[in-house]
């Protein structure tokens, strides 16, 4: 009777072994809802053909999904670029994560409810752009490349306002929390809003800004890992996945231009 017993919990034990390798594979990616949930959702079944349980957590901040992957409580995150990597590793020391795969660029842009043309800005105007040192800095650049204001260094993608050396219309420059800049749109003059909030908003980035970034943005969103794990089987299906040619298809025919893959 012993015997019997052992030769079927050794049986069972087989048996239930791919499982426990199959449940290994899964990955939580950090990402905020438009565009980069959805296109982690597009994927999700390709994935899971593959052998990988893809979890999407959805976070409407930019901090969360970068400090949480730094604390190992998550995989990785799909929402940041790379200058936005950079002045977070600044800011904390102890940061694991890497970049793993370039997805998509979102084009910057800007836009107002008030005016349909830069010229029609009036002096003393007030611009929100976001608070968060990468975009702050780029949402300046951009208001240089319209002739708006004038920077020390053209090509400091961290400039913030003590680096505006011309401001000829007087702007008043309104730092916000990057994820508001769509509610605050009607109580400002110009607002400079990341195209993830802006459609979620509704705001298609080709159809209704005032001016937006052109195709050489250097701000092409990634997929990050954790240094410990960027290597693992799952990581690599997942970044294969997100820079197939089915993803170019699906980011070209859903966001028509105001998403633009980057690879």
């Amino acid at each position: 009777m012993r015997l019997k017993f052992a030769l079927l919990l050794a049986s069972t034990l087989s048996l239930v072994q791919p499982l426990a390798t199959h449940a290994a594979d899964k990955i939580v990616i950090a990402a905020t809802p438009v565009p980069h949930a959805e296109i982690l959702e597009f994927v999700k079944p390709q994935l899971a053909k593959q052998g990988v349980d893809l979890q999407v957590k959805v976070f409407t901040d930019y901090v969360q999904p970068a400090a949480q992957v730094n604390e190992k409580r998550l995989d990785g995150n799909f929402f940041l670029h790379q200058p936005y990597l950079d002045e977070f590793k600044k800011a904390h020391k102890n940061d694991i994560e890497v970049p793993v795969a370039k997805v998509h660029v979102e084009p910057f842009a800007a836009y107002s409810t008030k005016y349909k043309k830069i010229a029609d800005l009036p002096i003393g105007a007030t611009v929100a752009i976001p608070n968060d040192p990468s975009n702050s800095g780029r949402a300046l650049l951009l208001l240089e490349r319209q002739g708006l204001l004038k920077l020390k260094d053209s090509r400091n993608t961290s400039a913030t306002k003590k680096d505006i050396v011309s401001n000829p219309k007087e702007l008043k420059i309104r730092e916000l929390e990057a994820a508001t800049l769509p509610r605050v749109l009607n109580q400002v003059d110009l607002a400079l809003i990341n195209t993830n909030y802006a459609l979620e908003a509704k705001l298609n980035p080709v159809k209704d800004s005032l001016f937006i970034e052109d195709g050489h943005s250097p701000y092409a969103n990634l997929l990050v890992a954790r240094e410990d794990n960027k290597d693992s089987p799952a990581i690599k299906k997942l970044s294969a996945a997100l820079t197939s040619p089915e993803v170019k298809k699906f980011i070209e025919e859903k966001y028509k231009g105001a998403i633009v893959p980057a690879f």
